[in-house]
């Protein structure tokens, strides 16, 4: 049976150590942090860069785009996205 939206993003929560959620939510600024800090995307933690910065590194490091150029990524991942990001995760497990 294939995943939704919403479990791709839980089943990614908690590769990283975060809670799942009840609820259908985009990723948070931190949840997006601790992904990047999974796939090896160097970012400060104190002071966070734009959603859209993180989401272009995650795909970048996951081998999804050429570059971390946010202007790619303005938007929520998409489904194909975040199964590339759940399954790099667990391959790194």
């Amino acid at each position: 049976m294939t995943q939704t939206v919403n479990e791709l993003r839980n089943d990614i929560r908690q590769a990283v150590g975060r809670y799942e959620r009840v609820e259908s939510t985009a990723f948070t600024k931190e949840a997006l942090a601790a992904i990047c800090t999974a796939v090896n995307y160097d970012i400060d933690t104190h002071n966070l860069p734009s959603k859209p910065q993180m989401r272009a590194g995650i795909l970048w490091k996951i081998g999804e785009l050429d570059d971390d150029n946010p202007e790619q990524t303005s938007n929520a991942f998409r489904k194909p996205e975040l199964k590339a990001i759940a399954a790099a995760l667990h391959n790194k497990e």
